[in-house]
Protein backbone atom coordinates (compact mmCIF):
# COMPACT_ATOMS: atom_id res chain seq x y z
CA UNK A 1 0.00 0.00 0.00
CA UNK A 2 3.00 2.27 0.41
CA UNK A 3 2.87 5.39 2.26
CA UNK A 4 -0.29 6.64 0.79
CA UNK A 5 -3.74 5.12 2.01
CA UNK A 6 -6.30 4.56 -0.77
CA UNK A 7 -9.69 3.21 -1.09
CA UNK A 8 -9.80 -0.82 -0.73
CA UNK A 9 -13.35 -2.00 -0.15
CA UNK A 10 -16.76 -1.17 -0.01
CA UNK A 11 -17.85 -0.57 3.81
CA UNK A 12 -20.21 -3.45 4.45
CA UNK A 13 -23.16 -1.34 5.04
CA UNK A 14 -25.76 -4.07 5.25
CA UNK A 15 -23.69 -5.39 8.24
CA UNK A 16 -23.79 -1.76 9.96
CA UNK A 17 -27.69 -1.48 9.37
CA UNK A 18 -28.04 -5.24 11.16
CA UNK A 19 -26.13 -3.96 14.09
CA UNK A 20 -27.75 -0.92 13.94
CA UNK A 21 -31.12 -2.77 14.35
CA UNK A 22 -29.65 -5.35 17.43
CA UNK A 23 -28.79 -2.54 19.51
CA UNK A 24 -32.00 -0.99 18.60
CA UNK A 25 -33.83 -4.05 20.20
CA UNK A 26 -31.42 -4.12 23.20
CA UNK A 27 -32.00 -0.95 24.41
CA UNK A 28 -35.78 -1.53 23.78
CA UNK A 29 -35.81 -4.70 25.78
CA UNK A 30 -33.29 -2.78 28.51
CA UNK A 31 -30.06 -5.00 29.43
CA UNK A 32 -31.08 -5.76 32.49
CA UNK A 33 -33.96 -7.28 31.38
CA UNK A 34 -32.34 -9.17 28.06
CA UNK A 35 -29.88 -10.45 30.38
CA UNK A 36 -32.52 -12.32 32.71
CA UNK A 37 -34.22 -13.33 29.98
CA UNK A 38 -31.23 -15.16 28.51
CA UNK A 39 -30.52 -16.79 32.16
CA UNK A 40 -33.86 -17.85 32.22
CA UNK A 41 -34.03 -19.84 28.94
CA UNK A 42 -30.52 -21.01 29.59
CA UNK A 43 -31.51 -22.40 32.71
CA UNK A 44 -34.39 -24.27 31.39
CA UNK A 45 -32.61 -25.73 28.69
CA UNK A 46 -29.94 -27.18 30.90
CA UNK A 47 -32.19 -28.44 33.52
CA UNK A 48 -34.10 -30.26 30.37
CA UNK A 49 -30.81 -31.70 28.89
CA UNK A 50 -29.83 -32.73 32.38
CA UNK A 51 -33.00 -34.56 32.65
CA UNK A 52 -32.60 -35.79 29.61
CA UNK A 53 -28.86 -37.57 30.96
CA UNK A 54 -27.29 -34.44 28.82
CA UNK A 55 -24.68 -32.74 30.72
CA UNK A 56 -23.40 -29.16 30.46
CA UNK A 57 -19.43 -28.82 29.45
CA UNK A 58 -18.78 -25.55 31.76
CA UNK A 59 -19.82 -25.17 35.22
CA UNK A 60 -22.60 -23.08 36.15
CA UNK A 61 -20.71 -20.35 37.14
CA UNK A 62 -18.56 -19.88 34.35
CA UNK A 63 -21.36 -20.50 31.75
CA UNK A 64 -22.77 -18.14 29.22
CA UNK A 65 -26.39 -17.90 28.81
CA UNK A 66 -26.84 -17.69 24.96
CA UNK A 67 -24.54 -20.49 24.44
CA UNK A 68 -24.62 -24.30 25.82
CA UNK A 69 -21.81 -26.64 25.63
CA UNK A 70 -22.85 -30.09 26.32
CA UNK A 71 -21.35 -33.55 26.37
CA UNK A 72 -22.65 -36.32 23.67
CA UNK A 73 -24.32 -38.98 25.53
CA UNK A 74 -22.46 -42.13 24.92
CA UNK A 75 -23.35 -44.40 21.97
CA UNK A 76 -24.84 -41.40 20.56
CA UNK A 77 -23.47 -40.49 17.21
CA UNK A 78 -22.98 -36.53 16.84
CA UNK A 79 -23.27 -35.88 13.63
CA UNK A 80 -26.51 -37.94 12.86
CA UNK A 81 -28.51 -35.90 15.61
CA UNK A 82 -27.52 -33.09 14.03
CA UNK A 83 -28.10 -34.42 10.47
CA UNK A 84 -31.40 -35.26 12.06
CA UNK A 85 -32.13 -31.94 13.76
CA UNK A 86 -31.49 -29.79 10.77
CA UNK A 87 -33.32 -32.46 8.55
CA UNK A 88 -36.49 -32.92 10.52
CA UNK A 89 -36.89 -29.72 12.78
CA UNK A 90 -35.14 -27.17 10.94
CA UNK A 91 -32.67 -26.89 13.90
CA UNK A 92 -29.30 -26.56 13.88
CA UNK A 93 -26.85 -26.91 17.17
CA UNK A 94 -22.80 -26.55 16.50
CA UNK A 95 -20.93 -29.20 17.27
CA UNK A 96 -17.58 -28.80 18.83
CA UNK A 97 -14.28 -27.85 17.75
CA UNK A 98 -11.06 -29.16 17.81
CA UNK A 99 -10.92 -31.83 20.74
CA UNK A 100 -14.29 -31.35 21.18
CA UNK A 101 -15.34 -32.31 18.20
CA UNK A 102 -17.51 -35.39 18.15
CA UNK A 103 -18.33 -35.03 21.29
CA UNK A 104 -19.86 -31.96 22.21
CA UNK A 105 -22.69 -30.06 20.86
CA UNK A 106 -23.13 -26.44 21.22
CA UNK A 107 -26.73 -24.86 21.33
CA UNK A 108 -27.52 -21.17 20.96
CA UNK A 109 -30.16 -19.29 22.53
CA UNK A 110 -29.26 -15.85 21.28
CA UNK A 111 -31.57 -12.23 20.91
CA UNK A 112 -35.08 -13.24 19.87
CA UNK A 113 -34.20 -16.92 19.75
CA UNK A 114 -33.72 -17.14 23.71
CA UNK A 115 -37.70 -18.37 24.23
CA UNK A 116 -39.68 -20.88 25.61
CA UNK A 117 -40.61 -22.40 22.74
CA UNK A 118 -37.47 -22.59 21.00
CA UNK A 119 -36.00 -24.35 24.83
CA UNK A 120 -39.12 -26.81 24.22
CA UNK A 121 -38.36 -27.49 20.58
CA UNK A 122 -34.67 -27.74 21.18
CA UNK A 123 -35.37 -30.83 24.19
CA UNK A 124 -38.02 -32.15 22.05
CA UNK A 125 -36.55 -32.67 18.51
CA UNK A 126 -33.19 -33.89 20.75
CA UNK A 127 -34.93 -36.50 22.10
CA UNK A 128 -36.71 -37.26 18.98
CA UNK A 129 -33.19 -37.12 17.27
CA UNK A 130 -32.09 -39.64 19.51
CA UNK A 131 -34.46 -41.87 19.32
CA UNK A 132 -34.12 -42.37 16.16
CA UNK A 133 -30.55 -43.26 16.43
CA UNK A 134 -31.97 -46.01 19.08
CA UNK A 135 -30.50 -43.96 22.32
CA UNK A 136 -33.84 -42.86 23.54
CA UNK A 137 -33.21 -40.33 26.56
CA UNK A 138 -35.51 -41.60 29.55
CA UNK A 139 -37.44 -37.98 28.91
CA UNK A 140 -37.83 -35.50 26.43
CA UNK A 141 -36.79 -32.97 29.09
CA UNK A 142 -39.75 -30.36 28.81
CA UNK A 143 -41.43 -30.81 32.07
CA UNK A 144 -37.60 -30.02 33.35
CA UNK A 145 -37.54 -27.00 31.43
CA UNK A 146 -41.01 -26.21 32.74
CA UNK A 147 -40.36 -26.54 36.16
CA UNK A 148 -37.68 -23.54 35.47
CA UNK A 149 -40.51 -21.51 34.49
CA UNK A 150 -43.19 -22.27 37.03
CA UNK A 151 -40.30 -21.40 39.69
Amino acid sequence: WGSERSYHHTAPINMLYGLHEALRLVLEEGIDAREQRHRLHSSALVAGLEAMGITARVPEGERLPPLTAVSVPDGVEDAAVRTHLLKHHNLEIGGGLGPMKGNTWRIGLMGAGACRENVELCLRALSDAMTAQGSAPACDGVDAAKAVYTQ
